[in-house]
C-alpha cells in the first residue's frame, strides 16, 4: 500500500475530493441504471417473482462476500488500485448482464454477483478515501461525498427512465452506461491521496489484524448504529412508494412522489450537514437527527391525509441523512485501522438491505405495509442510544487528523 509523504497539498487535495465525489456518484449511477431494466430483463427471461428474487440475491451475494474480504483488499492494494480494480470488474460484469440476459439466466447470475462483488470493495475503498479527505481538509465532509451517491441514483433512474421510454435497447443502455462510468472512474481515481501507513507492525493489517477488527467492541457497536440508519433508509427506498399507494389509497404518481421527497430530503441533509457537524460534533447531531426522523415515520405512519404523510417523508428523509456517512468517518477516525474497520462496519450495515426488504414484505402481508413500517422506530431507538461511540477516537501521533467533539 502506499504511504503517504506528509501533508497534501492545497493542488492534490481538490482534485483528490473531486476524485472521491466521482467514484460515489459514477458507483450510485450505475446501480440505479442497472435497477431501471430489472423489469425488461424480467419479461425477457419469464421469471415469476421469486425467481426473480432469487436471481437478484446474486447482487447481495457478491456484495456481502466484496465486503467480508474488503479490508484485506484495500489493505493490500491501497484505496486507489481498489477502485479503479473494481470499475474495471463492475464494467464487466453489467457488460456480462447487459449482454448475457438473450442466452438465459446463468449469465445473468454470474454477472450481477461480479457488479456486486465490485460494488462492495469500490464501496470500502472509497469511504477510506473520503475520510482520508476528510481528515486533510479538516472538516466534515464525509456526508457531502454520500449526497453524490444519492444525486448519481437520481440521474441514474432518470436516464434509465428515459431510456425505456424511448425504447433503448437494454443492451445498449446497459453496456454503455458500465463503459462510461467504469473508464471515467478508473482514470479518475488517479488523484487519490496516498494512502497512509500503518503507525506500527501491531497496527499493520495482515490476515489475522483483519479478523481482530471483527472483536473490537467500538467497531461492533458502530456496524450496529450503522445497521438501524441502513434499515431505515433502505425502508424508505424499497416501500415508501407502495406505503403510500396502498395505505393512502393513492394513485401510482402521488406515492411516487413521496418517494421523491423523501430522497430529496435526504441528499439535501448529506449535503448541508457537515456545517452541523463540525459546529456541534457528531453525536448530538445524529441523536437530533433519530428524533426527527422518529417524528418523520410517526406522522407517515399514522398521519390523517396524505398531505401530513409527505411532512412524515420530508422528516423521515432528512432524519435518516447522515448516519451511514458519519459511521463510516467515526470507522476511519485511525488511519492505520480504517480499511479492517470500514469493511466490518459496512459489512454489518449492509446486513439491513439484505434483511430489511423481506422482513416488511413478510410483515405487510399479515398487516398493511404502512403498518409494517413500525419496526424502524424501535432500530432507531438504540442507533439514538448507541451513538456516543461516534465520538472521535483520540489521535493517533499525527497533529494533522482533525479535532473531534
Amino acid at each position: 500500500m502506499t504511504l503517504t509523504a506528509g501533508p497534501a497539498s492545497t493542488t492534490s487535495l481538490r482534485a483528490a475530493t473531486r476524485a472521491v465525489y466521482a467514484a460515489f456518484i459514477w458507483s450510485g449511477f450505475a446501480m440505479a441504471s442497472w435497477a431501471t431494466r430489472i423489469p425488461q430483463i424480467r419479461d425477457d427471461l419469464r421469471l415469476g417473482p421469486s425467481q426473480l428474487g432469487l436471481v437478484l440475491v446474486a447482487i447481495a451475494a457478491g456484495s456481502i462476500v466484496s465486503l467480508v474480504l474488503s479490508g484485506q483488499i484495500v489493505a493490500r492494494l491501497g484505496s486507489r488500485a481498489t477502485v479503479a480494480t473494481m470499475a474495471v470488474l463492475l464494467t464487466v460484469g453489467l457488460v456480462v448482464v447487459a449482454t448475457g440476459y438473450h442466452l438465459g439466466v446463468p449469465p445473468v447470475v454470474l454477472g450481477l454477483f461480479a457488479f456486486g462483488f465490485a460494488n462492495g470493495a469500490w464501496d470500502v475503498a472509497m469511504n477510506v478515501q473520503g475520510a482520508l479527505v476528510e481528515r486533510h481538509l479538516e472538516r466534515a465532509i464525509m456526508p457531502r461525498f454520500h449526497a453524490g451517491y444519492s444525486v448519481g441514483t437520481v440521474a441514474g433512474a432518470l436516464i434509465g427512465t428515459a431510456m425505456v421510454a424511448l425504447k433503448v435497447p437494454v443492451t445498449l443502455h446497459l453496456s454503455a452506461v458500465a463503459l462510461l462510468a467504469g473508464a471515467s472512474t478508473f482514470f479518475m481515481v488517479r488523484t487519490f491521496l496516498p494512502d497512509e501507513a500503518p503507525a506500527s507492525a501491531s497496527s499493520a493489517p495482515s490476515s489475522g489484524g483483519i479478523l481482530r477488527f471483527w472483536t473490537e467492541p467500538r467497531t461492533l457497536l458502530v456496524g450496529v448504529f450503522v445497521l438501524a440508519f441502513a434499515f431505515t433508509e433502505g425502508a424508505g427506498i424499497d416501500w415508501i412508494s407502495v406505503a403510500v399507494i396502498d395505505g393512502y389509497h393513492t394513485p401510482a404518481a402521488v406515492g411516487t412522489l413521496a418517494f421523491t421527497v423523501f430522497l430529496t430530503a435526504m441528499t439535501a441533509g448529506r449535503w448541508f450537514g457537515p456545517a452541523l457537524l463540525d459546529r456541534y460534533g457528531r453525536v448530538p447531531v445524529v441523536r437530533t437527527l433519530a428524533v426527527i426522523a422518529l417524528a418523520g415515520l410517526a406522522l407517515f405512519i399514522f398521519g390523517p391525509n396524505t398531505a401530513v404523510a409527505y411532512a412524515g417523508a420530508l422528516l423521515w428523509g432528512t432524519g435518516a441523512s447522515l448516519g451511514f456517512p458519519v459511521a463510516m468517518s467515526a470507522a476511519s477516525d485511525d488511519p492505520a485501522k480504517a480499511a479492517g474497520r470500514v469493511s466490518v462496519v459496512a459489512s454489518i450495515g449492509y446486513c439491513a438491505f439484505l434483511g430489511g426488504p423481506p422482513l416488511i414484505g413478510l410483515l405487510g402481508d399479515h398487516m398493511s405495509v404502512l403498518r409494517a413500517l413500525i419496526v424502524i422506530p424501535g432500530l432507531l431507538t438504540v442507533a439514538f442510544l448507541l451513538a456516543g461511540v461516534l465520538r472521535p477516537l483520540p489521535a493517533p501521533a499525527s497533529p494533522d487528523l482533525v479535532d473531534g467533539r
